[in-house]
């Protein structure tokens, strides 16, 4: 008797079963299904492993796997990796980053680590940096770090006050790898279809170089109705899934589609070696923010642009 039942499909279990050869074992993660004859458990991978029911000699759910403490200074510098600019540049271990305007990660100060010179010194060259190239000088803080007290001593200022904070959030595969909802593909490439979705209009120009410029990156797509309505965008950074440019097309709202996509995403990390995952949302955008805590999702820091202020 498997001491489990179908009320346990989505938790974490620990199964103790027969093999062939007679002696016993144990497999823990998910259950992903179960019926009279056999009972799947996912592992952390997303790989399945299918247990026969006359086969299991004991079985219970078990708590959650933990959520650990993140290290947030590599956090803080793996979101940049997993989503390169079109140019980069280095102050010490800072990272400016230029890619023609197009949002704000990939058109700023990254100040991770050591300048290896006075903050002030630093400063003054991403300014150099960012004019010779027509762009605002701006910098992506973390507002639970030191350095954005030296910033502000230094005349730097909010870059944009009418906007909420972002939040980074962050959480371990196991929580998000479910069977999605949805049918989701993931190819290493984003054809026209998926760019039509992510855009609202004419992609920018350096989007493609963007989006496409990690080492290791996936694109997630829904289709429905003939048409994609839903897409999103992986990349791994070590054991990191980074999760952006989640979009849904309006007429296909508040149907589980960002959910799923999360999860096709998770599903083709795991096979990857993810094992942790984290993206990005504002703060002000309550029912994403719902969404990705319900899967499971946490705050790891949270961060605003600050620019230069007149003098």
């Amino acid at each position: 008797m498997s001491g489990l039942s179908a009320r346990d499909i989505g938790h974490r279990v620990v199964v103790r079963h027969r093999l062939p050869g007679g002696q016993l074992t144990d497999v823990i993660g998910v259950l992903q299904s179960y019926d009279a004859s056999s009972l799947v458990v996912r592992h952390s991978d997303s790989t399945p492993y299918e247990v026969r029911v006359e086969d299991v000699s004991a079985a219970k759910q078990i708590p959650p796997m933990p959520l650990r403490p993140v290290d947030v200074e590599q956090l803080f510098l793996t979101t940049a990796l997993g989503r390169p600019a079109v140019e980069t540049a280095h102050v010490g271990q800072w990272l400016l980053r230029a890619s023609a305007g197009w949002t704000g990660r990939a058109n700023s100060l990254l100040p991770a680590g050591d300048p290896e010179m006075p903050v002030s010194e630093a400063l003054k060259r991403a300014e150099v940096f960012y004019a010779e190239r027509g762009l605002p000088p701006l910098a992506l803080v973390r507002l639970e770090s030191p350095v954005v007290q030296e910033f502000e001593q230094l005349g730097w200022v909010d870059a944009r006050p009418e906007e909420a904070d972002v939040f980074v959030l962050h959480t371990t595969l196991d929580l998000v790898n479910g069977v999605p909802q949805y049918e989701v593909s993931v190819s290493d490439k984003p054809d026209a279809g998926w760019y039509g979705t992510a855009f609202e209009g004419t992609p920018p120009a350096v989007a493609p170089t963007v989006m496409e410029g990690a080492p290791k990156t996936a694109f997630a797509a829904v289709e429905l109705d003939g048409k994609v309505v839903a897409v999103a965008r992986g990349a791994m950074t070590g054991h990191w899934l980074g999760v952006d440019a989640v979009r849904v097309d309006p007429a296909y709202r508040r149907r589980g589609l960002g959910t799923a996509l999360v999860q096709g995403l998770a599903r083709w990390s795991g096979q990857e070696g993810g094992r942790r995952t984290y993206l990005e949302v504002v703060s002000s955008n309550l029912p994403a923010l719902t969404t990705y805590q319900n899967l499971g999702y946490a705050v790891a820091y949270r961060y605003r642009y600050l620019t230069a202020g007149s003098r």
